[in-house]
């Protein structure tokens, strides 16, 4: 397979995986307007309103989403992506458009805009019809990440792939929930977000106060809380700093994340609408998938290089 396949690959997935980015990006009408003012709300009325937002947006299950990320240049150089499209999160789906510098960057000439799809623990990549004639006219890469890292037998490589692949699984209610478990979580004043009245809330955590009140919350099962610490651990994050501005509806307007890492900070900005939007996602005809991992396999066998 091309080299410039993988990297295509790689940057699209590391792009999506580190889904959910730092507080500070400030596009659209967003801007704070209240953030001068003292805080108006006592620390219980903050927790109650973003308990009901944890609460609501957990049982809609599925949103639109309009995602602005910024990845520093440790991650496979840096650079921005966009992402719209629909994230479901129970069950986990996904089919979102990505476009920005860094897949133009992973393929000089190739398209900068690329489809993808997630189900479950599966992803698909339109990889374009310049890709396609790589790979027998078939556009669509099948990713099992955990299968794709195990096959390839090169670290440098998987970590590419999957690094912080488990954040994936981190739907936005999950997040409100950490915003709970913060220290300092405080009320920034009233916003308009996307033509709506908002509130502004904003909390930041280090790891290790993550790990040590993690186990208080009570929002998240003791499953659930284990397997977002230890998703947080492989990614190398270091602190965890989350903004979100809530609707008089209950429900989240926006929402920044930001990860500080080993490899840099990474910025998001997450806008949300149509909560309980179906999430109808379905994989591409077989026909016109590659399935990476059978590849992998296939050139191991014969002893070939990707």
């Amino acid at each position: 397979m091309n080299v410039s396949v993988w990297k295509r690959a790689g940057v699209a997935v590391t792009a999506v995986a580190v889904v959910t980015g730092v507080a500070g990006c400030q596009d659209g009408d967003g801007k704070a307007a209240g953030a001068d003012k003292a805080q108006t709300q006592s620390l219980g009325d903050i927790t109650k309103i973003i308990r009901t937002a944890y609460e609501k947006t957990s049982a809609a299950k599925s949103a639109k989403i309009r995602m602005t990320m910024d990845l520093p240049t440790g991650l496979e150089g840096g650079g921005t992506v966009e992402m719209t499209g629909v994230q479901g999160w129970d069950p986990t789906v996904m089919d979102i458009t990505v476009k920005g510098s860094m897949l133009g960057a992973a393929n000089a000439g190739g398209p900068d805009t690329m489809r993808m799809i997630m189900l479950g623990n599966v992803m698909y990549m339109d990889m374009g019809a310049g890709q396609a004639a790589q790979m027998d006219g078939k556009r669509w890469m099948k990713l099992d990440m955990q299968a794709a890292a195990a096959a390839s037998g090169d670290k440098a490589l998987s970590k590419s792939m999957t690094g912080g692949l488990e954040n994936m699984n981190q739907d936005p209610a999950k997040q409100l929930a950490l915003l709970l478990d913060s220290p300092n979580l405080k009320h920034l004043g009233a916003e308009k977000v996307d033509g709506a009245e908002t509130q502004h809330y904003k909390g930041t955590l280090t790891l290790e106060q993550m790990v040590a009140t993690n186990k208080s919350l009570d929002v998240l099962s003791e499953k659930d809380r284990a397997d977002l610490v230890e998703s947080v651990k492989k990614a190398g994050i270091t602190a965890y700093d989350t903004e979100v501005w809530v609707r008089e509806d209950g429900y989240p307007a926006r929402m920044d994340i930001g990860m500080k890492s080993v490899q840099g900070t990474v910025k998001m900005g997450m806008h949300f609408s149509d909560y309980g939007a179906e999430a109808a996602v379905q994989a591409p005809p077989a026909k016109d998938t590659v399935d990476l991992f059978e590849m992998l396999k296939g050139l191991g066998a014969g002893g070939g290089q990707v």
